[in-house]
């Protein structure tokens, strides 16, 4: 009896301790980026913590974290995922044997590393993908649901119905656990309606942003989700919080209008100015005294010769004087 009880208990430790990472084990990869809320086997995990092997990786609703493996491979697990790194081998320092990533549900994009095609392997309820030198995005739904698309590389989808080829840019295929697959076509917004969550893909619609380098081509899904939102229709909605009720807008109160501007007051006229007094006539000069007329002076050349008195003209004289008297007084005046 003590034996089967130490057996028990031997048995006990070996499968409490084989289902938790040892802390002496080598890290396969490691965070380097973290948004909001993501989980390890022990506990929350920020940049730069490790991963180990059979390590499951949990996100909350707005979650969102990215991962680097040693050989150069990236996985980046969205919001509400679930995913564990099932095998790691390795084969040297950057090359693995096999990496073998279990994926339970949520949203994913995986970039090969520097392994060989046939190392990598992304498990799913409905079927396995077969990595082949890729970039894809791929989504797990609740009920297993599987939605793969294709950005770069070539892919392999195999379920119980069979497989489907992905060699195109923008390539999809969906699977169900049952085995019903669609073909490969071109991804468009009616996968949204066909996984029944409109919030799947969101590497692609951009509702999620990965880092530089990690993000692909949206296929044009990120702008026909935001031209026709209407059109899909989960099954599942999640709720809605509640809103805040809101208060219509008061209507501003209309401005006052201006009042009027009083009339200028009207100039009187200007008084008319009086006439000038005329001014009176001024007094009549009387005429001047007519002056008489001068007296002719003779013409000089009406003069003649004749009419002037002629000093030898004795013709005034007494012609009886006698002369003689005169002659004898002169003498007399003469002597004295």
């Amino acid at each position: 009896m003590a034996y089967l009880r130490r057996a028990a208990f031997v048995a006990l430790s070996v499968a409490l301790y084989g289902s938790m990472p040892s802390k002496a084990a080598e890290p396969i990869g490691q965070a380097i980026r973290i948004r909001t809320e993501v989980s390890g086997a022990s506990g929350p995990l920020v940049v730069k913590d490790p991963v180990h092997r059979d390590e499951r990786i949990r996100t909350s609703r707005s979650g969102l974290g990215q991962f680097v493996f040693r050989d150069g491979s990236k996985l980046a697990v969205g919001a509400g995922s679930s995913v564990v790194i099932d095998k790691f081998v390795f084969d040297d320092s950057r090359s693995v044997q096999k990496l073998t990533v279990a994926a339970a549900k949520g949203t994913f994009r995986w970039i090969s590393g520097n392994s060989g095609h046939s190392a990598y392997q992304i498990l799913t309820p409905a079927g396995t993908i077969g990595v082949r030198g890729t970039v894809f995005d791929f989504y797990v739904g609740g009920d297993g649901t599987t939605a793969v698309v294709l950005l770069s590389g070539a892919a392999e989808f195999c379920g119980r119905g069979g497989c489907q080829q992905l060699t195109r840019r923008c390539d999809c295929v969906v699977a169900r656990p049952n085995g019903d697959m669609t073909d490969t076509r071109r991804v468009d917004r009616s996968i949204l309606r066909t996984l029944g969550n409109q919030q799947a893909l969101p590497f692609l619609s951009g509702r999620q942003q990965l880092s530089p380098g990690w993000s692909g081509t949206g296929c044009g899904l990120s702008a026909e989700i935001q031209i026709r939102p209407d059109r899909v229709r989960p099954l599942v909605a999640p709720p809605e919080p509640a809103r805040p009720v809101e208060t219509p807008p008061q209507p501003k109160p209309p401005k006052p209008d201006k009042p009027p501007k009083p009339d200028k007051p009207h100039k009187p006229d200007k008084p008319h100015k009086p006439d000038k007094p005329h001014k009176p006539d001024k007094p009549h000069k009387p005429d001047k005294p007519h002056k008489p007329d001068k007296p002719g002076k003779p013409d000089k050349h009406d003069k003649s010769w004749h009419d002037k008195p002629n000093k030898f003209d004795r013709s005034d004289r007494p012609r009886n004087r006698d002369y003689s008297h005169d002659r004898s007084k002169a003498r007399s005046f003469g002597r004295r």
